[in-house]
């Protein structure tokens, strides 16, 4: 396998052919669809305030909870969901984290987590039998890099998305040094008097890659929009749903969403990509705001692709989730539900 070096130049070759603005693959619907219903998974201790990651992975399972009042990670056995021991402690000190994104299992001893604000990569270690935590590395961001708010891990590094505008995704080196950014903000619509990072901000996406493969997949917050790069191959495939993508105004500098909230997760395994859905638009949400209703908040449909990015299935849910993590050997989904007391729920998927 070539080195993530040799991939970045690959790629950067292929980027500077591009031609005029593309027009990219559509879809309207799905082969299949169906509903499917949840398992409650009971929990012994945590109290959850708003789990929006999930990452499972053999023996240990880790969930990030985004307004937990001393720590943002919480890490349990699997498939037993005893605790094992909270980390990532809420703080400015050094070793404390001022924010966290996502979450990354690849061992126990290779638990990686970023936090925007300190622009910080971490890999944690957990000893199962102690219950114990070790902070065993943090890795500074470029400073090039404009506030982070994803990554992946690669053979050789990690992919982020970019930020400025002017790319979709960036290599970086595991020092956490830039050494490429790639592809253009894949838009049909002209945006010559938007600032760069706004456009950016309105297209913000949740990445997800599969190494063996090379395989790097990006799903919009807002919109519907996903994209699948082979990077192996250098080739792209960038599929536009019934809602199109993204849609905002700008106001000081920010884009303002008016359209729909589209994607929440997206997690891409040997077979398939499943990408968590909402499809609520904003003026319905601030309709039921001025009802006095309190929105649920997640997404009630998971979306099935193939690599090529060929709709296959989409379940309908008894939940708004939020976070997924995949074990396609079980046909299995762990979901995290922000709305109730019981947050962590199970999905049989009859692929």
């Amino acid at each position: 396998m070539r080195s993530l070096f040799a991939l970045c130049i690959l790629l950067l070759l292929i980027s500077c052919n591009r031609g005029s603005k593309e027009k990219y693959s559509r879809y309207s619907s799905f082969e299949t669809s169906e509903s499917i219903y949840a398992e409650d998974i009971e929990l012994d201790t945590i109290l959850f305030r708003y789990p929006f990651r999930i990452s499972v992975h053999e023996n240990i399972a880790v969930v990030l909870d985004l307004h937990h009042v001393d720590h943002f990670l919480h890490a349990f056995s699997y498939p037993e969901w005893k605790h094992l021991v909270s980390f990532g402690r809420r703080g400015q000190a050094p070793e404390e984290m001022l924010s966290a994104e996502t979450i990354r299992v690849s061992s126990s001893d290779s638990i990686w987590t970023l936090d925007a604000n300190k622009m910080e990569i971490t890999r944690w270690s957990i000893d199962i039998i102690q219950k114990t935590a070790t902070r065993e590395e943090a890795i500074p961001l470029d400073k090039q890099l404009i506030r982070t708010l994803d990554f992946c891990l690669t053979d050789s590094g990690f992919i982020v998305p970019d930020y400025t505008g002017e790319y979709r995704y960036s290599c970086i080196d595991p020092a956490g040094s830039l050494l490429q950014s790639y592809e253009p903000i894949p838009t049909e619509e002209s945006y010559a008097d938007i600032a760069r990072p706004a456009l950016a901000q309105a297209w913000r996406s949740f990445i997800d890659y599969l190494p063996g493969k090379q395989l790097l997949v990006m799903a919009t917050q807002l919109g519907e929009v996903l994209e699948i790069y082979n990077l192996e191959k250098g080739t792209k495939k960038v599929l536009y749903g019934p809602n199109g993508e993204p849609k905002f105004q700008i106001h000081a500098g920010e884009g303002i969403p008016t359209g729909i909230m589209g994607f929440s997760d997206v997690k891409i395994t040997e077979k398939y990509i499943f990408a968590v859905f909402h499809g609520r638009s904003f003026k319905e949400i601030a309709q039921m705001y001025d009802r006095g209703e309190n929105p649920e908040d997640g997404g009630r449909y998971l979306c099935v692709f193939d690599h090529e990015g060929i709709p296959i299935r989409k379940y309908m849910l008894d939940h708004a989730i939020y976070g997924i993590s995949i074990d396609e050997s079980q046909g299995t989904i762990i979901a995290t539900d922000v709305n109730r007391d019981d947050p962590i729920i199970a999905y049989k998927i009859p692929l």
